[in-house]
């Protein structure tokens, strides 16, 4: 990470009020709740659009802003964990209706343009899109993505395949959304899912068997996230808590935090740089909150710079120190905890190290691992790849 703004990144950022409405989190999870309510597929909805339809088709603004837009409204990004010759990204659309999309991109060096590699159906808006987490490139491509139930995807240039469909409850007809899900970084073969009906789900991929099932929340379980190792995960909900769980031993779970007045929370992020943080977002707050699992109850920093609701969060993968958030204020900040104002002691209310204002409410972001120097956002039909 640069030590200055760099083109496009600016020191303060600017509120842009009355913009047109892009999917939010909060508004993906209200659609995933209403799936089982449409369990015939006869009801026709329509896309989430902006008041003008922009063109479909890659654009640039400068050499540190890329920017592609898409022919849908885009909720999901993903990036892959390996170090390829070229930027990808995976997109996945945001379309009211059970037929909805996936895109693989890739930035093409010499036009500095987005090209699309693959697109290939998906059943549902994807609530999260992650690659398998191999940093050497020698396993193959694998894309995963929740929705109705958690799918797995073998990308092929041109020609995508899916090789499971892993479904949460096979005796019944219709399985209950997921929010969300996370791939274990240290056993490519664990993933966690996070859904509405109350339950975490812990998959064996290779067997393609549920390992374990638990009643994780006492209302909507929203994300769920992996801590360094294979043995502890941590889970967010309607009911306001954030979950500490160990796989060792289920019987019991630990309450990290409760929000004021069990306010609904909706992302929740482990720094896989140091296991000792995590960071969540209520929902319709401004505020992000950063909890360190040896000081349980009390958050140890609160991250005040944005003037919208926050909608996604991701620490950097390269540091232990850098997190990332973007909301409905247009705003992406990138922050530095180790700065004295933050120093992951008190309330923090400094301004982030690095800003920039997007056009539209931004809906989900993502930072590169394998180039780290890549953060990805989302808004409307649009995604940037920011040059940090």
């Amino acid at each position: 990470m640069s030590g200055s703004a760099l083109a496009g990144w600016k020191a303060e950022a600017v509120h842009r009020p009355g913009l047109p409405h892009c999917p939010s989190t909060s508004n993906l999870f209200s659609w995933l709740s209403s799936i089982l309510l449409m369990a015939e597929m006869k009801v026709t909805a329509t896309a989430l659009n902006s008041t003008s339809s922009p063109p479909q088709g890659p654009a640039t603004t400068n050499s540190e802003v890329v920017t592609y837009t898409a022919p849908w409204p885009v909720y999901a990004l993903g990036f892959p964990y390996h170090h390829s010759p070229a930027l990808r990204l995976a997109i996945g659309s945001f379309i009211e209706s059970r037929n909805n999309r996936l895109e693989v991109l890739e930035l093409a060096e010499a036009s500095h343009h987005f090209q699309v590699l693959d697109s290939f159906e998906h059943t549902y808006p994807a609530s999260k899109l992650m690659w398998l987490p191999d940093t050497t490139g020698a396993k193959p491509e694998l894309l995963a993505s929740s929705s109705d139930c958690l799918r797995v995807f073998r990308f092929q240039q041109g020609g995508s395949k899916p090789v499971a469909q892993l479904v949460n409850r096979k005796n019944v007809k219709y399985s209950s959304p997921l929010t969300s899900f996370d791939w274990n970084a240290d056993n490519s073969a664990l993933l966690g899912t996070a859904s509405i009906d109350t339950t975490c789900t812990i998959w064996d991929l290779e067997k393609e068997t549920i390992t374990t099932q638990l009643i994780a929340h006492d209302k909507e379980v929203y994300d769920i996230a992996f801590s360094k190792g294979i043995h502890s995960f941590a889970s967010v909900g309607a009911d306001g808590s954030v979950r500490l769980f160990d796989l060792r031993s289920l019987q019991h779970s630990t309450i990290l935090y409760e929000s004021c007045n069990f306010t609904p929370l909706l992302r929740l992020a482990w720094n896989k740089m140091d296991e000792n943080y995590l960071a969540t977002i209520m929902m319709d707050s401004h505020t992000v909150t950063i909890l360190d699992v040896r000081a349980p109850a009390i958050p140890i920093a609160e991250l005040l710079g944005h003037r919208g609701a926050v909608n996604a969060l991701t620490w950097a993968p390269h540091s232990c120190c850098h997190i990332c958030t973007a909301g409905d204020d247009c705003m992406t900040l990138i922050w530095d905890l180790q700065r004295p104002a933050h120093s992951m002691q008190g309330t923090s209310q400094a301004d982030p190290i690095l800003t920039y204002t997007a056009e539209a409410e931004i809906s989900t972001l993502q930072w590169s691992a394998a180039a780290s120097e890549w953060v990805a956002i989302a808004f409307n039909r649009s995604i940037q790849a920011l040059r940090t």
